[in-house]
């Protein structure tokens, strides 16, 4: 007879797309999973409200870009994405609105690398070669670089990393990359936005990043009928029938340690034995839960790091149709770098602010009554900034006037039927983000790979970290391949204390 592998019981504190994944993942490789999550549904960012007039929110996530990773999740259980729900193709993609035009990105390939000649000759072969690099950034760095556990960087010494290291362009950063292929500033835009999502401004970016704009522009923009949720929904029942067991409005206050060992959580004030833990709560927060001197980091680190931008939305259901909005719109009527200056520099409240629009009623009737439009506006802001409902309301006028003004449809704030605005306060509340952030720490080259927080506690052998503070960092695709990497961790005896904590 061979040797059974040894059950462990896994607490993971937390229910996002990082902690639904480990608990996936544990649970699948034969341990007891049980998820903890301190609000009454999971989800975490991507949670989802219905009101009483007819509305169905997304709260967070909602591009649906790299759908071979997030389908790689199911096919990795034997299942599809498809199985789960319907994934409609966004065509256009999505609007970028700028001073003097609107431009619209089509679906297919071609159509793309038409848009771009006729506003820059020359552009559209520049546009082959973007995307050609752009596809090797994607099949290595999706496949081999985001899922090693950054223990060290002699992981990267694989001949297929090595080989590749000049065509990563790691040590290039994005803009000047972007700005070798074009020269028109719309194209530049354009190329630069899905990198806004990694948290810096594209000048502090590696080039390895435009990955992103194969993940978004080449693979498609799509959208989960019944809104982003079903993703949420379908994942936690992969690890039910894994065999995790969720567990809603739980709290863990502490953790317990003893031997150097994790021994026990105590959540709603009741302590519970556990042989490991898997923490995907904000990984500042998951450490004051913890005696300081068994931390990775101390205050000091953290406020050292480059964290990604916090955001106001407001969820809005407008009675009646809105003429001519698109599911996704970006609003760059305004400079890019003067925005980006007011969340990394001065850290205030935009003068001038870009801002994004989601309007999935467009594509799926089922998210507002008949006739009505379901809004979700997102304006990037610094982390910790002052936050109160003066500052949210005066923002909101400005976005609704920017949108009527590009619509042509008048008087969208009087028909405003639902209103709800979600800020930093919000964030630190609802999630214990540590400033308030929403995405996580920057994808800075100092913030990349081995230079990312741990995703072991070098202290406590059996306590682990997961989701867009860790390896390998922000977005929906990164934070299901960090449950995995987690999980995986929990069942490697071979390693056990690392270099010193940069």
């Amino acid at each position: 007879m061979g040797t059974e592998k040894t059950k462990k019981k896994i607490a993971v504190i937390g229910s996002g797309f990082s902690g639904i994944s480990a608990a996936a993942y544990a649970a699948k490789s034969g341990n007891e999973v049980h998820v903890f999550e301190k609000l009454s549904q999971p989800g975490g960012r991507a949670r989802q409200f219905t009101t009483e007039n007819g509305y169905t929110f997304d709260m967070g996530p909602s591009w649906y870009w790299m759908p071979d990773i997030i389908n790689g999740f199911f096919q990795d259980f034997g299942r599809e994405a498809v199985d789960f729900f319907k994934l409609v193709s966004l065509d256009p993609q999505f609007e970028m609105v700028f001073s003097d035009e609107t431009i619209g990105v089509p679906s297919k390939y071609d159509e793309i690398r038409e848009l771009f000649e006729n506003i820059e000759k020359g552009a559209g072969k520049e546009y082959d070669k973007f995307m050609q690099s752009a596809q090797f950034k994607y099949q290595v760095g999706m496949q081999e670089f985001v899922n090693k556990p950054c223990h060290s960087w002699l992981e990267f010494v694989s001949l297929k990393i090595a080989s590749s290291a000049l065509k990563l362009d790691l040590l290039t950063n994005f803009r000047s990359y972007v700005a070798r292929y074009f020269s028109d500033p719309k194209l530049k835009a354009l190329m630069e936005f899905p990198v806004i999502f990694l948290g810096a401004s594209p000048k502090n970016i590696p080039a390895l990043y435009s990955l992103m704009n194969y993940g978004g522009y080449a693979l498609g923009t799509w959208y989960p009928m019944g809104g982003f949720y079903q993703l949420v929904l379908a994942m936690q029942k992969v690890a039910e029938d894994q065999g995790a067991v969720f567990h809603f409005d739980q709290t863990v206050h502490k953790i317990n340690v003893k031997n150097g060992k994790v021994n026990s959580l105590i959540i709603n004030n009741e302590e519970i034995g556990f042989d490991a833990v898997i923490a995907s709560s904000d990984y500042h927060h998951t450490e004051t839960l913890l005696s300081e001197d068994l931390r990775n980091y101390d205050e000091e680190y953290w406020k050292s790091r480059t964290f990604a931008p916090s955001c106001l939305i407001y969820y809005l259901g407008i009675k009646g149709k809105i003429d001519n909005i698109k599911h996704h719109t970006l609003f760059f009527e305004n400079d890019l770098d003067e925005h980006v200056e007011c969340i990394y520099g001065t850290k205030k409240w935009p003068d001038k602010p870009l801002f994004y629009c989601c309007s999935p009623s467009v594509t799926d009737p089922g998210v507002a009554p008949e006739n009505c439009e379901n809004l979700f506006l997102l304006m990037p802001l610094a982390p910790g900034i002052e936050d109160h409902e003066e500052l949210r309301e005066k923002y909101l006028k400005e976005m609704l006037s920017r949108i009527e003004q590009h619509t042509g449809t008048q008087d969208i704030f009087s028909r405003i039927e639902y209103k709800r605005s979600y800020c930093v306060n919000d964030f630190i509340a609802d999630y214990n983000a540590y400033q308030g952030n929403a995405y996580g720490l920057a994808n800075t080259l100092s913030q990349t790979a081995v230079l990312k927080p741990k995703i072991r506690n070098m202290k406590v052998d059996n306590l682990f970290y997961t989701g867009q503070l860790t390896v390998p960092g922000p977005g929906v695709p990164p934070s299901i391949i960090s449950g995995k990497i987690a999980a995986a961790e929990v069942n490697n005896p071979k390693v056990k204390k690392y270099e010193k904590i940069v």
